[in-house]
């Protein structure tokens, strides 16, 4: 006698029941709310002073799928005085922080360059950490034409 391994049916119930959670679910996006929460996990309860941060991107963004966005960061680079990180957030991707870049003296100059999906209009700050403890934001505005994940 032979066995037979008995699967389960899939009705045609459950079936309709699971397309339509992966027609209806959608990923999570980002707040402005999300943002600042991100914001206040990488600064603390330090001020944050606007100025010395400097973004580099197309405020009209065609297709989000990939920007380009350099930063620069007003600082000597010295032993006494230099950057210590530069945080990005955004306020309506999925995940509020884009990244975080670690420098140091020898890094030579406060500058890094990178490309960004964009998943709406929406605003970009970034944050700069300095050596003394200090924080210092700049933050634009962009509108996004076509959003990154919108083409199949």
């Amino acid at each position: 006698m032979t066995e037979r391994s008995v699967q389960p049916k899939l009705s045609r119930r459950a079936a309709l029941v699971g397309w339509l959670a992966l027609i209806v679910a959608r990923p999570a996006r980002a707040t402005p709310e999300a943002m600042q929460d991100a914001i206040r996990d990488f600064i603390g309860s330090a001020p944050v002073r606007a100025g010395r941060v400097k973004m580099d991107i197309p405020p009209l963004v065609e297709n989000g799928n990939s920007v380009p966005l350099a930063i620069t960061v007003e600082s000597p680079m010295t032993e006494g005085d230099f950057v210590k990180a530069i945080a990005v957030f955004n306020e309506k991707n999925p995940q509020p922080n884009i990244g975080v870049f670690h420098l140091g003296p020898r890094s030579g100059r406060a500058f890094v360059s990178t490309r960004i999906r964009l998943g709406d209009s929406q605003n970009i700050t970034a944050i700069a950490q300095m050596s003394d403890g200090s924080f210092w934001s700049g933050s634009v505005e962009l509108i996004v034409t076509l959003p990154a994940c919108a083409e199949n």
